[in-house]
């Protein structure tokens, strides 16, 4: 778990003891916030329409899809509205196809997210089968919406980056070497990639 000041502090006391630099960047940052999003169709929708434009322009946005289909936006309205509607509510035909993908398979039972695979590997296949969620999109609706402890987005460019400058290693990893460097970390990798991008977007270290 991510989502809880408790959870978060234990899991990475537990990853401080194992590894130095961790501890270095807790001595010197404290603990990082807790991260948590709210579960189901909506978190997922607003990560559809947040993709590759501004913050703001992601909230005015979904100002527009809650004007047009409601607050959390409808999903059946969202599968039945045209693509006029849709791009009238500020959304690119990209963006309305991945909508409708999202819509279509909630409402005809395929993906329950109330109920998702308890594995985490089986979880992401299924949430990668809405067109426009990808991995790593998968992998952090699982850590902050749903807590789950090991999900590590090795994919992550902040991960990437500042994991390998904490550790010392001369190059930024790939995400393989670093999935493989996780692998001592486990069961509370997600902790350490929150404590990687704590330390990422802070200006002491």
């Amino acid at each position: 778990m991510v989502r809880t000041t408790e959870s978060i502090e234990a899991h990475l006391t537990s990853l401080a003891d194992r590894e130095p630099a961790f501890a270095k960047v807790i001595a010197q940052l404290g603990m990082p916030e807790p991260r948590n999003s709210k579960p189901g169709a909506e978190t997922l929708l607003r990560t559809i329409v947040g993709q590759q434009v501004s913050v703001a322009a992601a909230r005015s946005m979904w100002a527009k899809l809650e004007g047009a289909f409601g607050s959390p936006p409808d999903l059946a309205k969202l599968l039945a509205a045209s693509d006029e509607e849709l791009r009238a509510a500020g959304m690119s035909r990209q963006k309305s196809g991945y909508i409708r993908s999202l819509a279509e398979l909630v409402l005809s039972g395929k993906l329950d997210l109330a109920n998702l695979p308890a594995d985490d590997e089986e979880a992401i296949a299924l949430l990668t089968k809405i067109k426009g969620i990808g991995r790593w999109s998968a992998e952090i609706y699982l850590l902050f919406a749903e807590g789950r402890a090991d999900v590590f987005p090795a994919g992550d460019l902040a991960v990437l980056v500042e994991i390998g400058r904490l550790l010392g290693l001369p190059d930024k990893p790939t995400e393989k070497q670093l999935r493989e460097l996780a692998e001592a970390w486990r069961p509370y990798r997600g902790a350490a990639a929150v404590l990687a991008w704590h330390s990422y977007n802070s200006a002491v270290l």
